[in-house]
């Protein structure tokens, strides 16, 4: 089983592949590779999913689906290493489909100007259950030019503000309430010898979770979604030019120590320090949980903490937004599942993911379901405080923002995980990260 960051940072590969079909052209693939669980005869609706142990839950909605169908759903599990390649060459082709597993947002944006994917808001306004099944937030994180193709499948991964329980008991600290509370922390921790936060600067794509809330906090979620909208001028908003110079501010303070560029996450580099106490806080998505679960047990069970990223003076954004990856989604392939008994029993299966029977199963496997009513089922998670957090983090949140390198076309992946790199070191300002951002073609 792949650890949590290296799945993540498969995810990110995986959702930029699916942008880029339109310029890379599509070809068909074969049929082989991928285990798939029998469905049905010919006329089975294929499912692709992302196959790893979370595959699991969809095993198991398939099943119960299939004794309620006449026409039957064939679960495909892509090998993570081979999603990428298999999305690539399969849509648009004969091969492509029928339903299949995605990031939302920028991940089937191409898909949607295509008119590939089935637009799900009639059958929403027709059911309207199906709707008010998920946390608003989630489900509308997967819109795209306010069109619902998705509907939330997986678990939720917000980032969240993590901390050292023991660290903090031994400083005399409390975890912080304001960015003022942030600043007195890092000098706190510096004259402790610990680190103030942990960050992995040698894989950059960690650095942009500090960019997205300090943007959020200063100037809102719109800032950003005037970027995804194709608004150039938003690069030099006044919001990302002090979102920028905050965290030159940040890295001038030794809030993140003096050898963060040579820091690694996916080796568990970041975690570890944070675990055995050289780092005092750490800003990670909620896999973090997972990821120290399985290297730093004891850690993650009683020295573990969280809280919520802070406002900050003068901002515009909510405290309680977040950013992140909302969730998974089904989608459905227009051009694959036409008008009628198929593309009815195609939105049919996507409605099995809101009943509380998958939500329970994505309990059962760690998970933390985006439904809106699975809270009371969190009292059977691994963690039931952690889950009971995350849910209402979420659930409480007025915007929920895709990470910028899920949500932003294929072209802008590179540019921004190595200009904000750019940033933190000290080799563009935050006026020329921004202005290198504006003319990113």
């Amino acid at each position: 089983m792949p650890t949590p960051p290296l799945r993540r940072r498969i995810r990110t590969a995986l959702a930029t592949a699916a942008l880029t079909l339109a310029a890379t052209g599509l070809s068909a693939c074969g049929s082989g590779g991928p285990q798939d669980s029998a469905g049905g005869g010919g006329a089975a609706l294929e499912a692709w999913v992302y196959g790893d142990p979370s595959a699991a839950v969809q095993r198991k909605v398939v099943d119960r689906f299939n004794k309620t169908s006449d026409v039957k759903v064939k679960l495909v599990e892509i090998p993570g290493e081979g999603y990428q390649d298999k999305m690539r060459t399969s849509m648009g082709t004969a091969n492509a489909p029928d339903i299949f597993f995605n990031w939302g947002g920028g991940s089937i944006s191409d898909f949607a100007a295509k008119d590939m994917l089935v637009d799900l808001g009639p059958y929403m306004k027709k059911d309207p259950a199906l709707k008010k099944a998920f946390i608003p937030s989630i489900l509308d994180a997967g819109r795209i030019d306010g069109t619902y193709y998705g509907v939330p499948m997986r678990g939720m991964q917000p980032v969240i503000l993590f901390y050292n329980k023991k660290v903090f008991r031994e400083a005399g600290a409390e975890p912080p309430a304001s960015w003022d509370d942030m600043l007195d922390l890092i000098d706190t921790f510096k004259e402790k010898g610990v680190t103030p936060f942990a960050l992995a600067g040698a894989d950059p794509w960690t650095e942009l979770m500090w960019l997205e809330y300090l943007l959020d906090r200063f100037g809102g979620p719109g800032v950003f979604q005037k970027i995804v909208d194709g608004d150039k001028s938003a690069w030099n908003d006044p919001a990302m030019i002090k979102a920028g110079e905050t965290i030159r501010d940040l890295v001038d303070r030794g809030a993140f120590g003096k050898n963060y560029k040579s820091v690694n996450y996916t080796a568990d580099g970041a975690s570890t320090l944070f675990a055995r106490g050289k780092a005092a806080m750490h800003l990670m998505g909620s896999w973090e949980y997972a990821n120290q679960k399985a290297n730093q047990k004891e850690f993650a069970k009683s020295g573990l903490g969280w809280t919520s990223f802070p406002a900050v003076p003068g901002g515009k954004g909510d405290p309680k937004d977040v950013v992140g990856n909302p969730t998974n989604y089904w989608s459905v392939n227009a051009t694959r599942v036409k008008k009628g008994e198929r593309r009815d029993a195609a939105v049919e299966f996507l409605k099995f993911a809101s009943q509380q029977s998958y939500a329970k199963d994505l309990v059962a496997n760690g998970d933390v379901p985006a439904t809106s009513d699975a809270k009371e089922q969190l009292t059977a998670h691994e963690n039931p405080e952690y889950a009971t957090y995350q849910y209402d983090m979420v659930s409480q949140a007025p915007s929920f923002t895709l990470s910028w390198d899920q949500a932003l076309p294929a072209r802008f992946t590179a540019p921004l995980t190595n200009n904000l790199q750019k940033l933190f070191n000290g080799d563009l300002s935050p006026k020329g990260f921004a202005d290198a951002m504006r003319d990113v073609k």
